[in-house]
């Protein structure tokens, strides 16, 4: 029997040291020469998995005879639609898609990483598919800047946080209609997050309003600086 998934446990260091080792090649890679074979190759197989992570995590519950539920079933939370957006985004490398990809991929998915909503562990099939969607979701966002060159546009970080916000309105409508806790805007994860040092609902939901406010303002800082320079 497989064992549970421990936060910041030895699997979940080592898939975050994974990840992490991915991004620097590729950004490396991408910055010597963005146009190589390689960096090409490498490009067009992160796009691939950007757009195979939700079905690959579907396969992965259905393999193991997971419960299918309507939160797993429809793409609605944040990181399914940012995986669709990062592919769309390394392929078109339209602005309002990598801005998308860069504010939400650090803002939101990023944190998915840091503190997994997640009860298996390695090498389960789910472990895997969950780090495959949020990986290449954060890889795209560091790698747009980073090895690809492109900077979000002025006032972007405002944009992008009202692009959010309508996500988050549509996803409310569904929960309420459908009893789905897309984006938790509901309900708390049930397993540890940076949720729980929060008061109870809906107190916590202007939390994370401020605070996601605050992360898009920073995240779009350092390009406003180097503007002004």
């Amino acid at each position: 029997m497989l064992a549970a998934f421990e936060l910041y446990g030895v699997s979940h260091i080592g898939a975050l040291a994974c990840l992490t080792t991915v991004t620097m090649l590729m950004v490396l890679r991408c910055r010597k020469d963005p146009h190589s074979a390689r960096a090409k190759s490498a490009l067009t197989l992160l796009a691939f998995c950007c757009f195979a992570a939700y079905p690959i995590n579907q396969a992965a519950w259905e393999s193991v005879g997971g419960a299918m539920t309507l939160d797993s079933a429809i793409p609605l939370h944040l990181c399914d639609i940012a995986a669709f957006l990062c592919g769309f985004a390394l392929i078109t490398r339209r602005p309002f898609l990598c801005e998308l990809s860069y504010f939400w991929g650090l803002a939101g998915t990023f944190q998915g990483l840091l503190t997994p909503d997640l009860g298996f562990d390695f090498p389960h099939p789910v472990f895997l598919a969950f780090f495959l969607q949020h990986g290449v979701v954060v890889i795209t966002a560091l790698l747009l800047p980073l090895g690809l060159g492109w900077r979000p546009r002025q006032g972007a970080w405002i944009k992008s946080f009202g692009w959010l916000l309508c996500y988050a309105a549509i996803a409310f409508i569904v929960n309420l209609t459908l009893g789905t806790n897309f984006g938790f805007l509901l309900r708390k994860p049930t397993r540890a997050s940076l949720l729980d040092i929060m008061p109870d609902w809906p107190v916590y939901i202007l939390f994370m309003i401020c605070i996601g406010v605050l992360i898009f303002f920073l995240l779009g800082l350092p390009y406003r600086k180097a503007k002004q320079k």
